[in-house]
């Protein structure tokens, strides 16, 4: 079993050589507007899946996945001349969904976004239920103390005296 480090790297390779054996090997008009996103390679470097996307209607994707699965031969052939394994994995094409999922992530956020607007403009024409301030109290909020408001016996403020282990005076 291959070190998955080396997995990765095989898998950058083989999109890199698949892509450039799409623009330069495969003449197939169907392959014009592929763009290999991705590829993935099993840690037993035995089988590559590789990911594309390709802009345009559903016959477009159509076309293009027949012309991929047509021109895989050619594919596995230049990517068994240009890597360094014993043995030329196995390639699989998947349609990368990314785009349709970005696409609707992408709305999702644009109604989020409505509904945030709608909610501000809400919240800016409410008014309170009650008081605006509903911890309002009878007593004035600052009160000065002065050391006058205390009586000599009560507490005595000028004395600092020690005090003894209990923590009396």
């Amino acid at each position: 079993m291959a070190d998955p480090a080396r997995a990765a790297k095989l898998a950058q390779r083989i999109k890199v050589v698949v892509a450039e054996a799409l623009g330069r090997k495969v003449k197939d008009p169907r392959l014009e507007g592929i763009t290999v996103t991705d590829a993935r390679v099993t840690n037993d470097l035995q089988h590559a899946t590789v990911y594309y996307t390709v802009f345009g209607d559903q016959a477009v994707q159509a076309d293009a996945a027949k012309g991929l699965e047509k021109a895989k031969g050619v594919l596995r052939q230049e990517v068994g001349r240009n890597i360094t394994v014993r043995l030329t994995p196995s390639l699989e094409f998947v349609a990368d969904q990314i785009p349709v999922v970005a696409s609707n992530l992408e709305e999702l956020l644009r109604e989020a976004k409505k509904r945030d607007a709608e909610v501000a403009a809400l919240a800016a024409k409410a008014q309170h239920a009650g008081d605006a301030d509903p911890y309002k109290s009878d007593v004035a909020a600052e009160v000065d103390i002065d050391e006058d408001d205390f009586d000599e016996e009560d507490l005595d403020l000028s004395d600092d005296g020690e005090l003894d282990e209990d923590g009396h005076k």
